[in-house]
Parts: structure tokens; sequence; C-alpha cells
């Protein structure tokens, strides 16, 4: 019998997305799998309920709320030490992704065909069936710049367009970045650079993370033959405008880490506070439709 391939994932009062995440993962691969919930701080007994429910599902608890890559590593570095899921590769996925059928013995399967790939990514579907933009170019300051300040005002801008490389059809290819919503990752590669940075608490972790892999000669690559369904936002929508804040200080830390240097600063200050007035409008139009959406 082959070894269990670890599947890590983040929980956070999952709800419902977490049976329906276990549930269909029998459909992904006909190999055996060991999953890990990395919970940082539950509330809604979800967790609890999956370790009842399902065999091969064990519960981590983090001892507190890490983030998303913080829990990730703390799993990770868990089964090493045990010696326990120790193989090859190892899968991170959120628990609102439901799992095509061969989903993930298609990301194995591509893993053979590219050696050099430390991430391989599933194409992802929206609940409307769309497919959504999961394999997309590193943000340079000019394309992501643009995409961060103007996407919102300007959706279908061609500097985002570009940026999300949507006018390409789904192929097999190496990519900037992969969403962190679904990956196989390779151990190798992940432990070369010290996995996720941890002071990305939420976003831009996936986005830092395919930039270190390259730099370090790894590629990340898309694997459009695999698919998964993506109920976004179980945990960021609890909170919009606290997880909007968060998304502008990840873009700033991400942006300022690669413009560094004494005679980079006055590009610095112009990015924090380009981000921080986006995400003064972007926080008080969430309120704004919280307070709305009130009885």
């Amino acid at each position: 019998m082959s070894e269990a391939l670890p599947v890590v994932t983040v929980t956070y009062s999952p709800g419902w997305h977490l049976d329906r995440f276990l549930a269909s993962l029998s459909l992904a691969t006909d190999g055996p799998v060991q999953v890990v919930m990395a919970d940082n701080g539950s509330t809604d007994g979800a967790p609890q309920e999956a370790v009842q429910r399902y065999p091969d599902v064990r519960l981590h608890d983090t001892g507190s709320n890490l983030g998303y890559g913080g829990a990730v590593n703390s799993a990770v570095a868990l089964l090493k030490a045990e010696g326990a899921g120790c193989g090859e590769f190892f899968i991170v996925a959120n628990p609102d992704v439901q799992w095509g059928p061969g989903s993930i013995d298609a990301l194995l399967e591509a893993a053979a065909r590219w050696p050099h790939a430390a991430t391989l990514g599933p194409l992802i579907r929206d609940p409307d069936g769309s497919v959504y933009p999961s394999a997309r170019h590193l943000p340079s300051l000019i394309r992501g710049g643009m995409h961060a300040v103007i996407g919102p005002l300007w959706p279908n801008n061609p500097w985002t367009r570009a940026y999300r490389q949507e006018l390409l059809e789904p192929s097999e290819r190496p990519v900037g970045w992969l969403s962190g919503a679904c990956l196989l990752v390779r151990r190798a590669a992940f432990e070369q650079i010290s996995g996720f940075d941890e002071r990305y608490f939420l976003y831009m972790e996936d986005v830092d993370l395919g930039d270190r892999l390259a730099k370090a000669g790894w590629l990340n690559v898309y694997v459009p033959s695999a698919e998964v369904l993506h109920q976004k936002g179980h945990a960021t929508g609890k909170d919009p405008a606290r997880n909007l804040a968060a998304h502008h200080r990840s873009t700033y830390t991400y942006l300022a880490d690669r413009h560094t240097g004494w005679w980079r600063a006055p590009l610095r200050w112009t990015m924090r506070g380009a981000l921080a007035v986006r995400s003064g409008l972007a926080v008080r139009s969430a309120r704004r439709k919280l307070t709305k959406g009130r009885p």
C-alpha cells in the first residue's frame, strides 16, 4: 500500500463547507490520504464533528489564530516531527473547496511531467461554473499596482486583464503564481524556502510563495486537467472590512519587500499612501453594505 498523501486544510469555523470538502475528497484520488485540519480557533464545532465522521482525519489545534500561512507551516512541521506523511508531496487546500473527480491524481500525474515544479494548481471554478483566474503573472510595480489601485473602479482595465491572464485559454503551463486555495506542493521546495512567510496573516502569502519559489529555481505549474470548485469567502466574509484592511497591508508588505533600499523610500511612501486611501474607501464601502443588510 502506498504512503498516504497529506492534505492540509486551515479551519476557522468552516461550517458546512468542511463536510463537502471531506465527502468529495474520496473522488479526487484513488490513493490513500491523511487530512490534517490546522485549526485557528473554530467555534462552530465543525472540525470536531469531522474527526468523528471521517476516517484518516485529524485535528491540529494551532493554539491561536496564526493566519493561513502560519497554520499551514504548523501542520507541515507537525507531520515532519512525527515522521508521518514525509513523502514527496502534500496538498494545501481551503476547506471550502469541493474536489472534482480525479483532481488530485491529475495533479500528481502532472508533477511527474514537471520534475522542477514546486507547486501545481488545478483549474478553479466559481460556484456559478465560471473559471476563476487562479494562475497569474507576478504583480510587477506597474501591472500589479494599476490592478490594485484602478481595478475596483475599472474592473475590465487592461492591467488587470494582463495580470490575471484572463485572455489565455486554460493550458498546462508554468505561471508566476497559483492560488493558495488548492495546491499540490513539493515538500523539498517548500522546505528549501522555509514555507510560507508568516508575516502575511491573510492574503498575498500565495503570491509571495510563488515568487520565492521561482527565485529559488522552481516552477509553479497550472494544471487545468484537474478541476475543483471553490466557494470563496467562508472565513473572510465574516468580517469583510477587517479583511479588506488585511489585504492592503499584505499588498504593501509584498511590494515593499521587492523595492528595498533608501533610494526607493519615496516609492514605498507613495505605495503606502495609495494603498491606505484605497483601503479606507474599500472598508467604508464594505461597512455601508453590512449596515444596509441588517434588519
